[in-house]
């Protein structure tokens, strides 16, 4: 978890021409037909995870909901087992 705060700190100190940069290098590694394909599957990538994170945010929301269940304990019925001793 702290990676992640070094990372976005490390994103966020990023100016204008450190961006155009890494674009350029990004288009010089990928060429201009791969970079659509590399952009949706990263978009495929993150839809994913919001997915994942909204279940898993949905089914916490669930549980807290849920009132315990109230089981009912079925005494087992003895007098209709007995015969009349006669």
């Amino acid at each position: 978890m702290h990676n992640l705060f070094i990372i976005a700190g490390l994103i966020g100190g990023l100016g204008t021409q450190e961006i155009l940069l890494i674009a350029f290098v990004v288009l010089l590694l990928f060429g201009g037909s791969k970079i659509p394909e590399l952009m949706k599957g990263i978009g495929k990538g993150v839809r994913g995870f919001k997915e994942g994170l909204k279940g898993i945010e949905d089914e916490i929301h669930d549980n807290g909901k849920k009132e315990p269940e109230k089981t009912e304990e079925k005494k087992p019925d003895t007098d209709k087992d007995k015969t009349p001793a006669g």
